[in-house]
């Protein structure tokens, strides 16, 4: 169930250092491309993996995409090298997700308000109604929207708009469209078959256990329970009674199987394992799933796609259900790795 998001707060002197020295760098630095770019692509600056991949998947040959916060990092506790502030003042356009979720990058983000075109993409793509509250009081929401493909869906023209009115050059117009039509239509058929997927699962055990909260929209779209052992944010650190609650929930449950993201370490799990196997239960470590971060680049996990293909499959799997078949624009894109 949703748990409080702790935002974060600045560790120690040495982290404000930090941001003061990239602060500075970043004043100084001059904006937009140097001159020996002036023919490149367009330069897309993208934070997660999770936009980077789409704005890529719509941009083709028209812009270069790259992303900050690489395979197996933290979006919630990344804080931005003088590397990432030198990309990001040579962006034609900056995309980020938003809702808290790039806590440890917001103040270098908000240094280029005003400067380079900087869009919020979960913040455009999903309204204030269909956001999942972090906490029962306070605007603060649970960021991880992508989980839900049908609300990721809704991404993909605010990226589409963003890279046509800041990015790509105007000829380049029409074969983004084309591009943002394609995709969203083999996002629909993820989302159909997530649901056909899940819903093999047994009813008393589809309960998805896993080391933080990033699975709400998840479980709300595809009709799953989801038990975070931490909170929302991985600033916050799961208690003992949260160790023992979700251990009886294993046990009671009978759910067969727990789950570790690859951006968290696995203590957490590994507590709630050793708990439930002391009140006479059996469980296991199902799967890496990725929740905050891709998987590595040049692999389908790499992609919003595989990635979402490889947590519903390793899911499905470890509880008891079945996979439907792929459909065959899913079978289609497989083909490409």
């Amino acid at each position: 169930m949703p748990t409080e998001l702790n935002l974060p707060v600045p560790p120690a002197r040495a982290s404000r250092r930090h941001l003061g020295a990239l602060l500075v760098a970043l004043a100084l630095l001059p904006l937009g491309a140097p001159a020996a770019r002036a023919q490149a692509a367009p330069l897309v600056v993208a934070t997660v993996g999770m936009i980077g991949d789409v704005a890529a998947e719509l941009a083709g040959s028209c812009a270069t995409v790259t992303t900050l916060v690489g395979s197996g990092s933290d979006p919630h506790l990344y804080r931005a090298s003088a590397g990432d502030v030198r990309a990001l003042s040579r962006a034609d356009l900056i995309l980020y997700g938003g809702l808290h979720l790039e806590a440890g990058l917001a103040q270098v983000l908000d240094g280029f308000e005003g400067r380079i075109p900087v869009v919020a993409v979960s913040e455009a793509a999903v309204p204030a109604e269909r956001r999942i509250r972090a906490s029962a009081a306070g605007g603060v929401y649970d960021p991880h929207v992508w989980m839900d493909v049908s609300q990721w869906r809704d991404a993909v023209p605010v990226i589409e708009a963003a890279l046509v009115e800041h990015a790509v050059d105007a000829g380049c117009a029409p074969e983004v469209a084309a591009r943002a039509a394609e995709y969203r239509a083999l996002l629909d058929d993820l989302h159909a078959w997530a649901l056909a997927a899940i819903a093999s699962v047994p009813a008393e055990q589809r309960v998805l256990v896993t080391a933080h909260d990033a699975f709400e929209y998840f479980g709300r779209a595809y009709g799953i329970e989801v038990e975070g052992i931490q909170g929302i944010s991985t600033e916050t650190e799961a208690a003992v009674a949260d160790i023992r609650r979700v251990a009886e929930l294993v046990v009671v449950r009978r759910v067969p199987a727990l789950f570790v993201e690859s951006t968290i370490n696995p203590r957490t799990v590994n507590a709630v394992l050793e708990a439930v196997e002391q009140r006479g239960g059996r469980a296991v470590i199902g799967d890496e799933l990725f929740a905050d971060a891709l998987g590595a680049s040049g692999t389908p996990e790499g992609t919003y796609v595989g990635m979402l293909l490889h947590n519903v499959s390793a899911i499905v799997v470890a509880l008891g259900g079945e996979l439907p078949p792929l459909p065959a624009t899913l079978a289609a894109w497989e083909t490409r790795w």
